[in-house]
């Protein structure tokens, strides 16, 4: 019992002392009320009307500004911002980058948020640049970057490119987080990045981002935002330093927007950003006013929700130190027009009124991928759509004082990818290879995509072939017997006649029973150091690409074969192909020493796969 005293007593002891020990802290932490308190100077009600700029070089640690930014509908709100000092060559040679420390309660519990890149700051009502870097991942403290003003007006007096060239010669950029961010020593994770940019998707699925995510062009890549457009709103005002803007990649039944915040406004152009949102120099996007429907706190990552509303001109310059953006200048899209009918039914609709209709950005980086997946997206969303459809793919892409790009296909499902991938992919693919013509200039006018769902997975598989017999002379004809094994069916056999040619010269010949895509990669092989086309030869290749639902069967000839300029010259003869061989060096030319000539197909209705080699004896006459 004495020693359970003991103990009682030394825990009553040790309570004291530690109640007595918290109570000496709580004492030197209390603040002195006698101390002076140093009064706030109220933050201004709007920005300054007439814009004066603050020089870089007076920029000095201590000093207090205002930043604008819209946390809620459509108003620049101020915050306190206080200047840290400045960064020399912090993001690049002479990109010099001012540290400031953002002020007031709304930055203090929101911290840096994505969409707030470009947001003005002022000091002494002269701007100073725009918040658009955030330093570290879970700071504790809203600390960021400010690009200055000086850097960004640089945008303005870049050399002016016609519209019709906008989406020319523009090279792929690096991923913005190679070319902005500064990471620490060490590790992977960026110190110094731009703030993100939301890239709000409206009418898209989780599935369909993933599809952007797996094939976004380079510069693409910002965190998915929250919102959709809300169309015109008049009432919203004009636009100032500090109001939410827009650049627009897809608009219509479906949306894709980049959004950040206004820095420099005159009556012709405005500056945003303070950094790239792709970086693809001289552009053409409809620029939009939007409105912030609230701001979500984080602490990974804290971003606004906007919806995009009246279109008020165009995206001109998205450059390493801002975008800008000139007022009343219309943007060039490509209209896009999707149908999917079930049966002939447009999804129950007999007028079809199920159709999507959008536009896409003409440029090369970003409109195929645009394509592809709103088209992924058109259709997944039908009731018609499921792991196991079939789509019969038509259309046209329109192209300016060329012939159109035809569409008709037949995309079935495999085992690992449904149709709607597929479909989607080799439409994304078709646009690559137009922009990817020697010209880098394809005037597209409009697309035109009707798409049948065939509620089955039409498939067929070459199991074997066979011919009638196998010697015989130059111009006799022979019936090859081929089976095709269905997905979960009965096998189909399928007897096809074919006459060699008259002038076939005696001995051995082969015939090959295949799909299209295998007849396609023999007369259009890979060539690693192959030209680009130009676009009436690009148009032509994709145009002879054979449909996937028939049965082909061709004649493999002893005889030289040459693929150069989108063109295949099959049976040359071998002095002629002596003279074409140093093409193979100079401009990546194919040339092989059989030809391939297509002698007859045979529609199957359903997507072939596979391939059968049948070796026949020609003798002399």
């Amino acid at each position: 019992m004495d020693v359970r005293k003991g103990l009682k007593d030394i825990r009553r002891a040790a309570a004291a002392a530690l109640l007595l020990a918290s109570g000496c802290v709580l004492l030197a932490q209390a603040p002195d009320s006698a101390a002076p308190t140093v009064p706030v100077a109220p933050l201004p009600p709007a920005p300054p009307a007439v814009t004066k700029f603050f020089p870089l070089s007076q920029i000095h640690r201590g000093q207090q500004g205002v930043a604008w930014t819209v946390f809620e509908g459509s108003k620049p709100e101020p915050m306190g911002v206080e200047i840290l000092g400045v960064l020399h060559n912090a993001i690049g040679p002479r990109q010099d980058m001012i540290l400031a420390r953002l002020e007031g309660a709304k930055p203090n519990y929101t911290g840096v948020v994505a969409g707030m890149s470009g947001s003005p700051v002022y000091i002494d009502g002269r701007l100073v640049g725009a918040l658009s870097y955030r330093i570290g991942m879970f700071s504790k403290e809203p600390i960021a970057g400010i690009t200055p003003i000086e850097q960004m007006l640089g945008v303005e007096h870049q050399p002016s490119v016609p519209e019709e060239e906008v989406a020319a010669d523009t090279p792929e950029p690096a991923a913005l987080s190679d070319q902005t961010a500064v990471s620490a020593p060490g590790t992977s994770q960026p110190l110094i990045q731009p703030m993100d940019t939301p890239l709000i998707f409206s009418g898209f699925s989780p599935a369909a981002l993933q599809l952007w995510k797996e094939h976004a062009p380079a510069g693409l890549m910002p965190v998915e935002g929250i919102g959709g457009s809300a169309g015109d709103d008049p009432n919203q005002g004009p636009l100032v330093p500090g109001s939410a803007v827009s650049a627009v990649l897809v608009r219509g039944d479906l949306d894709i927007a980049a959004t950040c915040t206004v820095t420099y406004v005159d009556p012709q152009k405005m500056l945003a950003c303070g950094h790239p949102i792709t970086q693809f120099g001289p552009v053409s996007m409809p620029m939009t006013k939007a409105e912030v429907l609230a701001t979500l706190p984080s602490p990974y990552d804290s971003f606004k929700i906007i919806n995009t509303t009246q279109t008020i001109g165009s995206i001109t310059e998205d450059r390493q130190s801002a975008i800008m953006g000139v007022f009343g200048r219309p943007a060039r899209m490509i209209p896009v027009t999707l149908r999917v009918t079930r049966d002939g039914v447009a999804d129950g609709q007999p007028d079809q009124s199920q159709a999507l209709h959008f536009e896409v950005v003409d440029q090369p980086q970003i409109t195929p991928t645009a394509v592809m997946v709103a088209v992924f997206q058109g259709l997944m969303q039908q009731n018609a759509y499921s792991a196991l459809t079939t789509y019969r793919v038509q259309g046209t892409v329109k192209l300016t004082g060329y012939p159109s790009v035809n569409i008709d296909n037949l995309v079935a499902p495999t085992d690992n990818i449904p149709a709607n991938i597929l479909t989607a992919l080799a439409l994304g693919e078709r646009f690559t290879k137009l922009y990817d013509n020697a010209a880098r200039r394809t005037p597209i006018e409009s697309v035109e995509l009707d798409v049948a769902a065939i509620p089955r997975r039409l498939t067929a598989e070459i199991e074997s072939a066979q011919v009638s017999r196998t010697l015989l002379h130059a111009g006799d004809s022979v019936t090859v017997n081929a089976t095709l094994l269905p997905w979960h069916g009965e096998p189909r056999n399928v007897r096809i006649p074919v006459t060699l040619p008259a002038n076939l010269s005696a001995g051995p010949v082969r015939l090959l029973v295949s799909d299209g895509a295998t007849l396609d990669r023999l007369l259009q092989p890979p060539q690693l150091r192959a030209q680009s086309l130009n676009i009436s030869e690009t148009i032509a290749e994709l145009n002879s690409a054979h449909p996937s639902d028939r049965l082909y069967v061709t004649l493999l000839a002893p005889e030289a074969q040459a693929a150069v300029d989108g063109r295949t010259l099959s049976a040359i003869p071998l002095s002629y192909a002596n003279v074409l061989a140093p093409l193979r060096e100079n401009r990546g030319m194919a040339l092989n020493g059989e030809s391939a000539l297509p002698m007859v197909s045979m529609p199957m209705d359903a997507v072939v796969t596979g391939q059968q080699v049948l070796t026949l004896q020609v003798q002399d006459q």
